[in-house]
């Protein structure tokens, strides 16, 4: 049987911030601290680390698991917002955030 391996973001991030962007390396730290990183973890680590200017071309190939929905979801019942302000939030289109 063959295992799923994801690739080893923590990693990946460290080795960016070490080499390209070290200024940013305070900021990232708390969230590289984390025994696992979420999705949402990895998407707020390329917030904070590069600056898209043109994030509709990141954005064509996001998919997300179960767990990152729920927390998604969490986080619009926890803040009371409509689909619209999550969507804008979360940088999804408000078709994505209503299936």
């Amino acid at each position: 049987m063959e295992k799923n391996h994801e690739p080893n973001y923590k990693r990946i991030f460290t080795d960016i911030l070490m080499r390209k962007h070290p200024d940013k390396l305070k900021v990232c730290s708390p969230i590289l601290r984390k025994k696992a990183l979420t999705a949402l973890d990895i998407l707020e680590l390329n917030r904070l680390i590069f600056d898209f200017e043109n994030t509709d071309i990141n954005q064509k190939h996001r998919s997300f698991n179960e767990t990152t929905i729920l927390q998604i979801l969490d986080h619009q019942k926890k803040y009371n917002l409509n689909n619209s302000q999550l969507a804008s939030h979360f940088r999804l289109s408000r078709n994505t955030v209503t299936k």
